[in-house]
Order: C-alpha cells, then structure tokens, then sequence
C-alpha cells in the first residue's frame, strides 16, 4: 500500500512537472479535452435544466392520473390524429363523472372539471380580464395541487348545491382586491355573485407559460353550469375533462386503465367490435415526447464534443510522446535500479490522465460559470452526475492517449535507455 501511495505521489510529481515546464504548450494541448467536455457537458447542463423545466410546467396535469377526454393528448402509434374522428366523440360529462365515482374501484381520487380562459372578474369597480374560471368537483383538490394560505377549500355541501363560492389566485387577488381582505368579498362573474372563502398560494410564471393557479378562479362544478353549458352535445358546450387518480400498488396505473376502459364502454353503449370514442391520456405521453427530443438533442453533443475531444486526446497523446523522450535516462536508471514494468507503466499512465482530468475539469468549471448566466425562468443546474461524467470521460480520454507513449516506456531496455540519453 506504501508502494502505491509513493508511486501516485512520484507520478503526480512527474506530471506537475511537465505542466510547469511547459505550460503554453501543455495548455494547447489541454484546450481540446476542455472545450469538448465544455461541449458536452454544457449541452448536457442546459438539457437536464430544459427537461426539468418543462416536466415542472406539466406538473398542473398531475402525477398518477388518467384522464378522460375528447381529444388525446398524441398522436397514434403510426403518427397519425384522426382529427375528425376526434371532433364527432361526446364530451365527458357529469352523469359519466357520477357512474365512475361510484363503481371504478381501482382509484384514489376522482373529479370533473371544466374552465373558460375568457372571463371577466369584477369587484366594485376593478376588474381583471385575464382570469381563468375553473369549474370542479369536490375531488379537485385531490388530483391537483391547491395550495391555500388563506380562508379553506369547498365543503361537500357547497359542492353538491353549486354553491356560488370562490377559490381564487394570488393574481386575481392583488389585481381585483388592490390590497383589500379578499375573504369574505363578494365578486361577479358573467353576471352571477361569487363569495369569496379561498385564496391560493402565489406560484409564478412557469418555463412553457403552462397553466397555474395564480390566475385561476375555482368554483364548484355545478356553479360553474350555472354559466356554461356542458355535456350536453352541443357544438358551442364547454369540454370537460374526467381525472382520475391511481392507487399506489397499482403500478403503471394498468388495472384502472382496464377497469375504467372496460366501465366507459359499457356506460356508453360500444359493442366489442366498436373503437373507443373516448381519449384516456396519460401525463407521460407528453413527457417522453419531450424526452425523446431531449436524447437526439443529447447525441447532437456528443458528436460536436466528441470531435474536440478527439483533438485534445491526440495533443496529450503528443505530450506523453515527448515526455517520454525527454526522460528517457530517467526510465533507464529506474529499470536498472529494479522498477518493474508496470511501474513505469503506471507512471506515464498517471501523468496522461492527470493531465487529461486537469483539462476537462478546466470544461466543466466553464459550464459551471454559464450556469450563473440569468435566462429568465429557466434555471440552469450543474447536476453531480454530469460533472462525474465529465470527470469520467476525461480520465478516459487520459487513459487512452496515454496508453501507447505509457507501454513504450515500460518496454525499453534499461541498457539502452541510458545510451541513448
């Protein structure tokens, strides 16, 4: 063990030294192993945080969650979206929402929800036009996430009466109240009074601008047909959509895929041989559309990084050649005093991936300085597995340069390595 410590410090000693001595050179040679791990480790850095950034824009959609639509969130397996297939579907609809309440068995958390992106809020004479009326039952709360800090959520009563009463967003507060207690205020509505019992925490712009609560006014579903019609057939109806959440034993959600497959066909009346005429959208069907843009974007900077590297593994590969040369009476004293082959090996070996690892960690500081840079919402994250990535692939981009100069040294002849000195 006291063998291999001395040696790792010899070889560190040797490859600080060659640094030193020829530092411009060395630096040159470096720059290629840096700027492709910059290259890769960069697109890598800006992908991670890109991913994570949309997957937490979809998070407004729910995690563990079918849902029961009109229209699918993709297109079929052969690419296609059968668009007027689609259009001639029913929306889902409340009594359907009530059959599935009472008889899948395989849920959670169930609930119906519709909204309007177009509705005017008013209170006394302020007003705030880009609010988002939302229209959903009791199980609301349970499929998405309504964070209250003030006043509560509905009861089952104010539910099952459609009850006039509001949940509203942290925009809707500071624009329609201008400082004001919201609890306890009465706003309109397209005309109807709406007394407000909630307020929910303010949760900011997302990345992709997706749909969050701080414009969002929540009221019961029935409430909410007071207003709009739905479910009803007709062309001018707002959709609603059916969510329902899965058990946790339920892994993959596929025995309520079934069960509520199997429930809606038969609700609405499809022989065996006839198509779904409804859409169950999973969440993750987004999500790895996404992913798989993100891997193509992946290999995109491999192969840009991998050509710099290439260069900068040929630049150390020219370092080790000539150190070898420069130190050839060195080798030819330590194999006449009784090194072995391996130690010299490992010596050349050492100094290749010291060099290689001093170079790509030089790429990954560089990446982890252009994560500082302000991008609006998107937050850049230098993440532990890309900097060990990082490290690894140069350590094996040192090995490998190193290699061939390394053998050629441990095969020399003692001898004749210090004649030739």
């Amino acid at each position: 063990m006291v063998i291999i410590v001395k040696l790792i410090l010899e070889s560190f000693r040797f490859a600080w030294n060659a640094l030193k001595m020829n530092a411009f050179r060395t630096t040159l040679s470096l720059l290629g192993v840096t700027v492709g791990i910059f290259a890769i480790i960069g697109v890598f850095t800006v992908v991670d945080s890109l991913e994570k950034s949309i997957r937490d824009s979809l998070n407004f959609l729910g995690t563990g969650t079918i849902y029961v639509n009109k229209w699918p969130f993709t297109a079929d397996e052969n690419g296609e979206y059968n668009w007027w297939d689609f259009w001639r579907r029913p929306n889902p609809s409340y009594t359907e929402y009530r059959f599935l309440e009472e008889n899948l068995k395989s849920k959670s958390a169930i609930a119906i929800y519709s909204r309007d992106g177009q509705s005017v809020m008013k209170y006394k004479s302020n007003s705030f036009e880009d609010g988002v009326f939302v229209g959903g039952s009791f199980g609301y709360n349970e499929i998405f996430s309504v964070p209250i800090v003030k006043g509560r959520y509905f009861t089952q009563t104010e539910v099952d009466n459609g009850r006039n009463v509001a949940i509203i967003g942290a925009n809707i507060a500071e624009n329609l109240f201008n400082g004001e207690e919201p609890l306890g205020k009465t706003m309109k509505i397209r005309g109807q009074k709406y007394f407000v019992i909630g307020v929910i925490a303010k949760e900011g712009e997302s990345f992709m601008g997706t749909p969050s609560n701080d414009d969002n006014c929540i009221v019961p579903y029935d409430s909410f047909r007071k207003i709009f019609t739905t479910g009803s057939g007709r062309w001018n109806e707002k959709s609603s959509s059916i969510a329902i959440k899965g058990l946790e034993e339920d892994v993959g959600l596929v025995r309520m895929e079934y069960e509520l497959r199997g429930l809606l066909r038969s609700r609405r009346g499809l022989r065996p041989k006839d198509k779904d005429n409804f859409a169950l959208n999973r969440p993750e069907a987004i999500a790895n559309i996404i992913g798989g843009v993100f891997d193509v974007i992946g290999l995109a900077g491999w192969v840009i990084g991998g050509f710099s590297i290439l260069v900068g593994g040929f630049g150390i590969a020219n370092i080790m050649f000539v150190s070898v040369r420069e130190r050839t009476s060195i080798i030819g004293i330590q194999k006449s005093l009784g090194a072995k082959n391996y130690f010299v090996l490992f010596q050349f070996l050492f100094e290749s991936v010291f060099l290689s690892v001093l170079g790509g960690g030089a790429g990954l500081l560089l990446v982890y300085m252009l994560s500082f840079l302000s991008l609006g919402s998107l937050e850049l994250t230098m993440t532990w597995q890309n900097v060990a990535l990082g490290l690894g692939v140069s350590a094996a981009i040192g090995m490998v340069s190193g290699i061939v100069p390394a053998a050629l040294a441990a095969r020399m002849d003692p001898v004749e390595a210090i004649r030739m000195a």
